[in-house]
């Protein structure tokens, strides 16, 4: 068992801290002198839960403020990709200002919808077996970030719609969307469209998140200075 909870912290070190090899070993005697009081699987497990925490609760702070899609252009939603040729020709004929407006709208929806999120996150960070948090600890930069995106995405699907329908209402997205579909619709010789908006500003709300979450990871993995915990500094180091 402590072998196993060695190779752990060897592993957390490699992948954490990016420690110097000098200082690498150093810090490996000094575990294998701690005997008991070095850092546990449970240590482990709890600091991955700990930073998931952290890092989901920040990113949906961030991504939940007004314009925290519609000013990152990492997560912006454009207007629906199938619907690329309604916005071109919508824009052609001198309704650039709707579209633009329904862009922001659907931005505002997510931004509404997104604070729901926390809570479906921390449960599943709380549900995480240690033999799941060990893994995380030895895996990929974004290990954690593809952890919740398995386990929370049909839930947040679920969740995320309806509020999201509310938000679109809420926002005036749902009438300017049908307006501009009207719009499209009465131009002579086009095939008559009604994409799910809905859907669409959900599954990319939901994207948006993930990329900020895979930002928060990367960032407590490989910054020191975000890791504001005791537990934290001790599975990921100072």
């Amino acid at each position: 068992m402590k072998r196993n909870i060695f190779l752990i912290l060897l592993t957390s070190m490699i992948i954490f801290s990016g420690t110097s090899k000098a200082q690498f070993l150093e810090d490996a005697k000094k575990f294998i002198n701690q005997g008991t009081g070095g850092l546990s699987e449970k240590d482990a497990a709890d600091g991955i839960k700990e930073a998931l925490v952290k890092g989901t609760g920040e990113s949906v702070k961030f991504v939940s403020k007004i314009n925290g899609y519609f000013g990152n252009p990492e997560i912006k939603i454009p207007f629906p990709q199938d619907a690329k040729d309604i916005e071109s020709k919508l824009r052609d004929i001198g309704l650039s200002n709707k579209v633009d407006e329904v862009i922001l709208t659907i931005n505002h929806a997510a931004e509404n919808a997104a604070k729901d999120a926390e809570a479906i996150f921390v449960t599943a960070v709380k549900n995480m077996s240690i033999t799941d948090a060990i893994q995380i600890v030895k895996g990929k930069n974004d290990a954690a970030t593809q952890y919740l995106a398995k386990t929370t995405t049909p839930e947040l699907k679920t969740k995320f719609s309806p509020v999201i329908k509310a938000a679109l209402d809420k926002v005036d997205a749902t009438r300017l969307w049908e307006e501009l579909i009207n719009d499209y619709n009465k131009i002579p010789f086009v095939s008559k469209k009604n994409p799910d908006l809905t859907g669409y500003v959900t599954g990319k709300a939901i994207d948006g998140l993930f990329i900020m979450i895979a930002k928060e990871e990367l960032k407590i993995r490989q910054n020191p200075a975000a890791r504001t915990t005791e537990l934290l500094k001790k599975v990921f180091g100072n």
